[in-house]
């Protein structure tokens, strides 16, 4: 069913691939949730009038699909409050009023790893998840039997248009990328692994190059990819380095690899190096109604609007204000969100930029079918989703769907089809629910 081969061409846009990334001035307050990862919410370590400085536990992982939270800045614990997330659920979420003095906790240093129980902790203590977008907890992916590991894949295809963070990481962070490699290397001896980087960013594959060449062991190669969209999907990705195919219902470890984003390493090996965890992260921050497009690094938990004053403001009201890329990113109803582990952009729209055109109906051209990655028949599943056609929905393998966008992308009648796709997973998925209640 899946080709792998097909994509997209999209408006790269990669408007701050060019400029400094800075540093922006501590904010006056955080709103850090305790829910920024795929699993269960961590619990509160915290109450209100507690003093906090930058790295204190603030959050504890709730079981194994979780992730520990830590404060970004330094100050005292003012309020909890209800968080409402992008995909439509509340959590609760630590108000900190920063001193302005981002005073470190104290006695944090690196950890030592020989083992893989030793990474599995140390990851876990880190807070690191998948930053490139999911929030998937790090750990779970190398708590795995590493003879099953043939491949360790680094993600540095950044296909979004106007995402540059990733490019910043490969530019600017390869000593902690390569001190991650090393000691996963050492615990779990994966004995290769494949950064993968797009052929028109040409200084990140050469940063990644240098990288390659300076890591003695493991045996890292740089694979030039071509820049096509959605080149970082990590099914598309781990057949375009390894020609190994990734089926429905299965992972990259079924086919003997590992996948982690660029930043995602580069943030294992700043706390295996320093024992800080993750409290700071690197935002693309770009569209047409921001003043001065730039990368920013950011305390976690800072709101859009420091963020966007951070780069100058806002030049108009923006009509649509995103995390992450215009093709898989979620809307954010005001700039008072938070950015978040997981927030590698924030785009401010203008209304030209956000405006939708209007749907037409279905010719029966077929480019839906041509263009998608895994060979799914969109517009099929877009009928029998309004037809609430369970059976129909799953001989059409719609869960199968990365949700690319890449259907809606390039249909002629500009047909909500990746919308109708995410739909009918959740009605799949309710009725699952429901069955097993």
């Amino acid at each position: 069913m899946a080709s792998y081969l097909t994509g997209i061409i999209t408006p790269h846009r990669k408007h701050t691939k060019k400029s400094p990334t800075i540093r922006m001035d501590v904010p006056k307050t955080v709103t850090i949730p305790m829910e920024m990862h795929i699993g269960k919410p961590a619990i509160p370590t915290v109450k209100v009038g507690d003093l906090v400085k930058v790295g204190t536990k603030i959050g504890e992982a709730d079981g194994k699909i979780s992730s520990n939270i830590y404060s970004s800045v330094s100050g005292k614990v003012v309020k909890f409050v209800e968080y409402l997330l992008f995909n439509g659920f509340v959590t609760t979420a630590a108000v900190i009023e920063s001193d302005g003095e981002m005073t470190m906790e104290e006695g944090l240093t690196p950890p030592t790893v020989n083992t893989k129980e030793d990474l599995i902790e140390a990851i876990k203590a880190s807070g690191v998840v998948g930053l490139g977008g999911a929030g998937f907890p790090t750990q779970v992916k190398f708590d795995v039997d590493p003879e099953k590991v043939d491949y360790l894949i680094i993600n540095g295809a950044e296909c979004e248009p106007y995402v540059t963070s990733d490019t910043v990481t490969m530019l600017t962070r390869g000593d902690d990328m390569a001190y991650a490699l090393q000691t996963i290397n050492r615990a779990m001896g994966i004995s290769k692994a494949i950064i993968g980087v797009e052929s028109n960013n040409k200084k990140a594959v050469r940063a990644m190059q240098i990288l390659a060449d300076a890591v003695i062991w493991p045996d890292v190669n740089v694979k030039v990819l071509p820049p096509v969209y959605p080149q970082g999907g990590e099914k598309v990705l781990v057949y375009h380095t390894t020609g190994r195919k990734i089926h429905a219902n299965q992972l990259p470890i079924d086919v003997g690899c590992i996948v982690v984003n660029c930043t995602t390493l580069a943030a294992i090996g700043a706390y295996l190096k320093t024992g800080i965890p993750l409290v700071e992260k690197c935002v693309t921050v770009d569209g047409g109604a921001v003043k001065k497009p730039r990368n920013v690094m950011v305390p976690i938990g800072t709101s859009l609007e420091d963020l966007f004053n951070a780069c100058g403001g806002l030049t108009v009201e923006p009509a649509k204000i995103i995390y992450g890329g215009p093709m898989m990113g979620i809307t954010v109803p005001n700039t008072s969100a938070s950015v978040l582990k997981n927030t590698n952009a924030a785009l401010a729209l203008t209304a030209k930029e956000a405006k939708l055109p209007k749907t037409t109906a279905c010719i029966r051209c077929g480019s839906c079918v041509n263009t998608c990655p895994f060979g799914l028949a969109p517009i099929s599943i877009a009928e029998a989703y309004d037809r609430k056609d369970v059976d129909a929905l799953k001989a059409l393998h719609v869960t199968t769907c990365m949700e690319c966008g890449c259907c809606s992308f390039v249909c002629p009648a500009n047909r909500p089809l990746v919308q109708k796709n995410k739909l009918s997973k959740q009605l799949l998925k309710d009725i699952k629910e429901g069955e097993n209640k």
